[in-house]
């Protein structure tokens, strides 16, 4: 391909995945941020700063509380600041607040309980999870979910389902003790339990038997040529009218379910950590901002696949943020914790080195998610 033509692939893929991956991500950190800022306010605490991105502003304004409102220019993220902060990542100035005033202290987040500021910080991750089950609810009373029922129709040859004795027409009613009401149900515990036995109850002619079967762990490609290392059984959904359903919730029930969903994430992303860190699972399907763009881009082809993608990382950035390292939302409940045990906050050189750490392997890890996806897109094939 010639320079032109390798610029304008490019130029098109700029189009098409990094304008909805920021789509996605500014909804995600709008809200996170938005938890943050409610939670300050009710308790008190002046907020000097609420930003999407970082770097110089670009566009701003400030609210009749003294509060600067902005876009800046690097837009993978944003912070609030509260009065009594010395930077964005809300490291507390200590010098500034040994000289303030008693009105000055009462504005202050630096000044708060313990109790206050520990609710303050949780509120980011928090507002993720509502945010995520008020997607999912949402797109449940509006397009509704089709399902299909977890029957079997085909079984490929030689694979884990042959072996384990499963025959078309099989319908899965349990894994482990876990009652499966669809495919997809199926598909979630299947997918995470590579080389793991699992004891899977069928129903056949009316009859139950149970059957102990071991996905594989293999590379798949979906349907846009992304490759994914997912354990497999080896058998297709039956696409039969009676199989296959699409049903609306109303407004409770999609709540309910909007819960459940944002759990099952949850319970997956835990599922793999856990994976990952006993040595079952490979940390090459940890993904970063390339790959989210990647999926964004695909995703967002539509609006429900667009908002149900957004849920999920919001999710996922919740979770992150609740991870106990120093510098993340989750390394300041830790320091908190620590404070409400001792009755006395940690000195200013124990909090500054575990900042430090905590900058360090958050910039680790954002290093070797990007690695993961720029080997997945030249090594992997994934387009």
């Amino acid at each position: 391909m010639d320079f032109l033509g390798t610029l304008g692939s490019y130029g098109g893929w700029l189009a098409g995945h990094v304008i909805p991956f920021l789509f996605v991500l500014t909804i995600v950190v709008f809200f996170h941020e938005l938890g943050h800022f409610l939670v300050a306010r009710y308790c008190g605490i002046k907020v000097m700063v609420f930003s999407i991105g970082f770097g110089p502003e670009i566009v701003g304004f400030n609210d009749r509380y003294g509060t600067r409102w902005k876009i800046s220019a690097v837009p993978l993220g944003g912070y609030v600041k509260f009065f009594g902060d010395d930077n964005a990542a809300s490291i507390p100035d200590h010098g500034a607040a040994a000289v303030m005033s008693e009105a000055e202290k009462r504005d202050s987040f630096i000044h708060k309980p313990v109790g206050s500021r520990a609710a303050v910080v949780a509120a980011g991750p928090i507002a993720n999870f509502i945010l995520a089950v008020f997607i999912f609810a949402g797109l449940l009373m509006t397009v509704g979910e089709q399902s299909t029922t977890a029957r079997v129709d085909t079984i490929d040859a030689n694979s884990a389902a042959e072996r384990a004795g499963f025959q078309p027409g099989d319908l899965v009613v349990s894994i482990n003790g876990d009652k499966i009401n669809n495919f997809a149900d199926m598909q979630r515990f299947v997918r995470t339990s590579a080389g793991e036995i699992l004891t899977v109850v069928i129903e056949r002619g009316g009859a139950r038997a149970t059957l102990k079967a071991t996905p594989e762990l293999k590379q798949i490609k979906d349907h846009f040529g992304n490759v994914h290392r997912l354990g497999v059984l080896g058998i297709s959904r039956s696409m039969a009218p009676g199989d296959v359903k699409t049903e609306v919730f109303g407004p409770v029930a999609a709540l309910v379910e909007g819960m459940h969903k944002t759990w099952s994430v949850i319970d997956q992303t835990f599922s793999y950590i856990g994976g990952v860190a006993t040595g079952q699972k490979d940390a090459d399907q940890l993904g970063g901002p390339i790959r989210i763009a990647q999926v964004s881009g695909q995703a967002c082809q539509t609006f429900p696949a667009c908002m149900s993608l957004t849920a999920v990382l919001s999710v996922s950035i919740g979770l992150l943020n609740l991870f106990p390292i120093p510098l993340l939302d989750g390394g300041h409940l830790l320091f908190y914790g620590i404070e409400a045990v001792r009755g006395r906050p940690l000195s200013e050189r124990v909090q500054e080195v575990g900042f430090r750490i905590g900058l360090a392997l958050v910039l680790m890890l954002m290093i070797f998610a990007t690695f993961n996806d720029i080997k997945g897109i030249f090594f992997l094939g994934a387009s």
